[in-house]
């Protein structure tokens, strides 16, 4: 008779409670993907269109979010100047910014505004998840700030 070991118990990190989440971007397909994606794993999503589409919100109502995503480069209203605006509200969720093309200019400009994250696309769901559930599980982010096996800049 074979006797096995007994199995190693390694604890489990908490998951994170279903976010509400606004999520700002042009382009229709990457708003369909990332909210059926976030929808998923139990987060509630409403999408805008751009800039100007997302302030409306939340000027509407600043507290029914946990979270704003923006993408940099969208038509009428761009991500900073959304999150400037956003800044002189009294929205008090976390911001993540993704684009494609930003420099390092503008990442100054976004962490003086103190956004938390700014992922450049492509946006893997795996990197996204990984880094909500960082961002919304205490001390997980602020204690890793430079991670090698994420693509990603932290603000």
């Amino acid at each position: 008779m074979i006797t096995l070991p007994a199995p190693v118990s390694t604890p489990l990190r908490p998951t994170i409670h279903p976010l509400r989440i606004l999520y700002a971007e042009d382009l229709q397909q990457l708003r369909e993907f990332t909210s059926l994606m976030l929808g998923k794993v139990g987060h509630l999503i409403e999408t805008a269109n751009d800039g100007i589409e997302a302030l409306e919100w939340l000027t509407r109502a600043p507290a029914a979010f946990d979270l704003l995503i923006t993408d940099h480069h969208m038509p009428r209203m761009n991500g900073l100047e959304l999150v400037q605006c956003v800044r002189t509200l009294p929205f008090r969720g976390k911001i993540i910014v993704f684009s494609s093309e930003l420099n390092e200019a503008v990442h100054d400009q976004y962490r003086q505004l103190g956004v938390d994250l700014i992922l450049p696309k492509p946006i893997f769901p795996v990197t996204l998840r990984r880094m909500l559930d960082e961002l919304f599980t205490p001390g997980t982010v602020e204690a890793d700030e430079t991670r090698p096996d994420l693509d990603l800049v932290l603000a």
